[in-house]
C-alpha cells in the first residue's frame, strides 16, 4: 500500500450493502499495527456515512481489541435512535476477527442554564515554539508521526525520566484537507505518545487499550489547522496506565475532553 494522507484515505472508502471498506496506509502504521487514532478515525468516517442525518458528534468510546494490520471490514448497528440522543455501535474485522470498536453518540443541543468553560493554559503562539523532536533526531519512533506537525509547549519527550507524566504541545496535520474536519480532529487527537512514557528512563512499547473523547462543542475551527492537546498520567500500576487528555482552539476554547487507558510493556 502506498502513503495516503487521511483525506485520501476517506475518499478511498467504500460502501457495500455489508458495509464499509477502506486502506490501510503504510505512512499510518504502528508498529504491527495502524496508528490508534486513525483506526478510531475510520470507524467514526463510517459511521457518520451509515447515518447520514445525524445530529452532531457527542461522544465516542474506542476499544482497541486486535491489530487493524489490512483493509478491515466495517460494520455499524445503530442501538438506539432516542428524542435527543442516537447511539450506534461500529466494528472493524481483520479476516474475521474484530480489531476495534466504537460507540458513538450523536445529540441535538440542549437548552440549559449551566456553563462550565476549561480555558487552555498559557502559551506561546506555534510558530514560536519549539519541534516535539530534535532535528538531531533522524528517524522518528513511529511512521504515523510524520503525517503530523507537532511543537513542545511543555513536558518531556518519551523516556526521558521526567519527575512529571505530561505532555503540552500544537499539534496539525500537515496535509491541508484533513484541517478542519471532524473526522481530522478524531484523528489528530491520539497524536501524543503514551503520558507515562515521559517518566520512563528505558525504551518500551506501549498498546492503548481504549480511548473514550467527548466533544465538548459543535463548532471544531482553529486559527491554521492548530490545536493544543494534553496528556497527563493520572496513575499506574502493574503494566497499566490511566491518562486525561485534552484538546483546545488556538482561541483557548476546550473543543474535547478525553481518557485512555494504556498497557506498558516494561
Amino acid at each position: 500500500m502506498t502513503e495516503l494522507t487521511l483525506s485520501a484515505v476517506l475518499d478511498q472508502m467504500v460502501e457495500s450493502k455489508a458495509g464499509f471498506t477502506a486502506p490501510v496506509a503504510e505512512n499510518w502504521a504502528q508498529g504491527r499495527t495502524a496508528f490508534g487514532g486513525y483506526t478510531a478515525t475510520l470507524l467514526l468516517a463510517a459511521t457518520r456515512r451509515a447515518l447520514p442525518d445525524h445530529a452532531p458528534l457527542r461522544s465516542a468510546m474506542i476499544n482497541f481489541t486486535g491489530p487493524l494490520s489490512a483493509p478491515p471490514h466495517i460494520s455499524v448497528e445503530t442501538l438506539r435512535q432516542g428524542r435527543n440522543v442516537t447511539t450506534a455501535l461500529t466494528r472493524a474485522e481483520v479476516e474475521g476477527k474484530v480489531a476495534a470498536t466504537g460507540t458513538f453518540s450523536f445529540g441535538a443541543a440542549q437548552d440549559s442554564h449551566v456553563s462550565e468553560v476549561f480555558p487552555a493554559p498559557d502559551a506561546p503562539a506555534p510558530e514560536d515554539t519549539p519541534s516535539f523532536f530534535p532535528k538531531e533526531m533522524k528517524r522518528l519512533p513511529a511512521r504515523f508521526f510524520h503525517n503530523f506537525e507537532i511543537k513542545l509547549i511543555e513536558g518531556s519527550l518519551p523516556f526521558m525520566g521526567a519527575e512529571k507524566g505530561k505532555m503540552r504541545v500544537w499539534c496539525r496535520h500537515k496535509d491541508v484537507a484533513s484541517r478542519g474536519t471532524l473526522e481530522g480532529l478524531f484523528c489528530l487527537g491520539d497524536a501524543l505518545p503514551p503520558a507515562i512514557f515521559a517518566k520512563c528512563s528505558v525504551l518500551g512499547v506501549n498498546s492503548s487499550i481504549n480511548w473514550m473523547f467527548n466533544l465538548m462543542v459543535e463548532d471544531i475551527a482553529t486559527r491554521d489547522g492548530w490545536y493544543m492537546l494534553e496528556s497527563e498520567l493520572t496513575a499506574a500500576e502493574n503494566g497499566y496506565s490511566s491518562q486525561v487528555m485534552r484538546i483546545w482552539n488556538q482561541d483557548g476554547q476546550l473543543v474535547a475532553d478525553a481518557m485512555q487507558s494504556v498497557v506498558i510493556f516494561m
